[in-house]
């Protein structure tokens, strides 16, 4: 009785509770040769209050977690990490990492080489491994499903001018 009781209290406990199915930047590269999707990249640092925030409030949504699992393969990565990412035959590293180091460390190469200037953004890769996009700060599931849905479509390649994108955002219909 009591384990089912325990059961009862874990299924209700968990209901609801949306998870992203995250992995390593390798292994999505290696997922992608296997069935190909693109990519989003959580880059965050363990000081970051709004990178918190955007793993409680925005990844933990139900239709945020279920239509990335769905449309892409998704990595965390810490931006001030150690961990060595290699991409298109480059090895990325954060040299002056200082491990005993409290609050900020260093900037991992391969945030450098995405250009990320702010903490939490949110990368895309294409299906190809092709760089499309960073996406800085903070965003609730209502202001990413945008850029979810446009990238994983594609119509971001149709948005060349800041008029097209006022007009996409205009027109686009939320459903998260």
């Amino acid at each position: 009785m009591k384990k089912l009781l325990l059961l009862l209290m874990l299924s209700v406990i968990t209901q609801g509770y949306a998870q992203i199915n995250w992995m390593s930047f390798e292994d999505a590269l290696a997922a992608q040769s296997e069935n190909p999707k693109k990519i989003i990249v959580d880059v965050y640092t363990n000081w970051c209050g709004p990178c918190k925030l955007l793993d409680r409030n925005t990844f933990q949504n139900e239709q945020v977690a279920a239509f990335i699992n769905e449309n892409y393969y998704a990595v965390k990565f810490n931006a001030e990490g150690s961990k060595e990412i290699n991409y298109r035959g480059q090895a990325f590293t954060n040299p002056n990492f200082d491990p005993n180091r409290k609050g900020r460390n260093s900037q991992h190469e391969f945030a450098a080489a995405m250009n990320i200037r702010g903490y939490p953004s949110i990368v895309f890769f294409d299906e190809d491994t092709n760089f499309i996009q960073p996406v800085v700060g903070y965003k609730t599931p209502r202001q990413l499903e945008i850029y979810l849905k446009m990238i994983s479509n594609d119509d971001y390649k149709e948005l060349t001018t800041a008029e097209k994108w006022q007009e996409y955002q205009e027109n686009f219909e939320y459903s998260f």
